[in-house]
């Protein structure tokens, strides 16, 4: 399990493409069981995330009862948000306080979004960061309660223009609070023609100071999504988690399942090797092409012994076990040792100066 406070600072040099900080999202794909949590963060470790997010609120403090849907009605055919969040707000402080022992017993990181000062207070002693919901970028009195408790933040940037990302992160940083950004797509699903991962790109260059991250709506398919992602630069991933795809409901249907973590790992892991580092440098694999495939100074006719070289005397073949062209300059006006017969590959062995 890599540690997230590892992925908020932003190095002046980086070796390589580093494998990505992953969180699995489970928000409240529990349904309100408990045993259907304890096997979300089980799964959550065994395909490999890094730590497992729930979501925190009561729907009387979330959303007014005249709030309507903004997800596909077709796979979650509940038009009211107020409705939506009663169903899945039975979780509160004593049942995060063992979601949080079962994440350490599993060696997975827990996380939360809380979405009102009460679950905010409660989370405090139970995560290392907090996670602002994209829906909450605007409410400025809500960042600045969560950053009075110092720790870092992660802030979604879904629907967003940049004036508003700017403006938070002014909010933020005015706290003193270690800070990374998520770009994000608030469309439940996202088509992958909207993920707009070129903003991924954009935030790094808006805000070159901050770790970037993309937390994902798009169907997890092949996940080539988040893997393009990575390769964007985003060091943090989030993603919607599931038990069981086929569930009905806003946020079973475009998760991803263990599978598809454990097969995003591994594909990730191979572009990764693929990638390698940054280093400009010739491989060890690569050395009888060194000394095969380039080319050597070759004696375009026969040089007689004392002849001063010239340039027609002067031709380059393969293989590279002699003297290398670039070094043609000294060897104009070096005179023949011996005769050097046509097609003779130079050493400096034959040449006097």
């Amino acid at each position: 399990m890599q540690n997230i406070l590892d992925y908020l600072t932003v190095p002046a040099v980086e070796p390589r493409i580093p494998m990505p900080y992953i969180i699995a999202e489970a928000g409240v794909n529990h349904e309100g069981s408990m045993d259907l949590a304890k096997r979300l963060i089980c799964e959550a470790r065994e395909g490999g995330a890094d730590a497992i997010k729930f979501q925190t609120y009561k729907a009387g403090t979330l959303a007014s009862k005249d709030s309507p849907a903004y997800w596909d009605t077709t796979k979650e055919p509940t038009k009211s948000q107020y409705e939506l969040f009663t169903r899945h707000d039975s979780f509160w402080k004593k049942e995060f306080e063992q979601l949080k022992r079962w994440c350490d017993d599993e060696g997975i990181a827990f996380m939360s979004t809380p979405f009102d000062v009460e679950s905010a207070r409660f989370l405090d002693p139970l995560m290392d960061v907090f996670k602002i919901s994209s829906s909450d970028i605007t409410n400025k009195p809500f960042i600045e309660y969560l950053c009075d408790f110092g720790k870092p933040i992660l802030l979604s940037t879904g629907a967003s223009a940049l004036h508003e990302v700017a403006e938070a992160v002014e909010w933020i940083e005015a706290k003193g609070n270690r800070l990374a950004l998520l770009h994000c797509v608030l469309n439940y699903p996202t088509l992958d023609e909207n993920a707009g991962l070129g903003m991924i790109v954009g935030l790094r260059r808006h805000f070159p100071h901050l770790p970037i991250g993309y937390s994902d709506h798009t169907l997890p398919d092949d996940m080539h999504i988040l893997v393009t992602a990575t390769l964007l630069g985003a060091r943090i991933l989030e993603k919607h988690f599931t038990f069981d795809k086929t569930l009905p409901g806003n946020d079973h249907y475009h998760a991803m399942d263990k599978n598809d973590l454990a097969l995003f790992r591994s594909r990730m892991q191979a572009v990764l090797t693929s990638v390698g580092d940054f280093a400009v440098r010739s491989y060890p694999s690569e050395e009888p092409a060194r000394q095969n495939a380039r080319r050597s100074l070759v004696a375009a006719r026969p040089i007689a012994r004392g002849c001063v070289l010239t340039r027609d005397d002067l031709t380059w073949k393969r293989p590279a076990h002699g003297i290398s062209p670039r070094c043609i300059d000294e060897v104009l006006g070096m005179r023949a040792r011996r005769d050097i017969p046509e097609d003779t590959v130079l050493s400096w062995a034959d040449l006097d100066r």
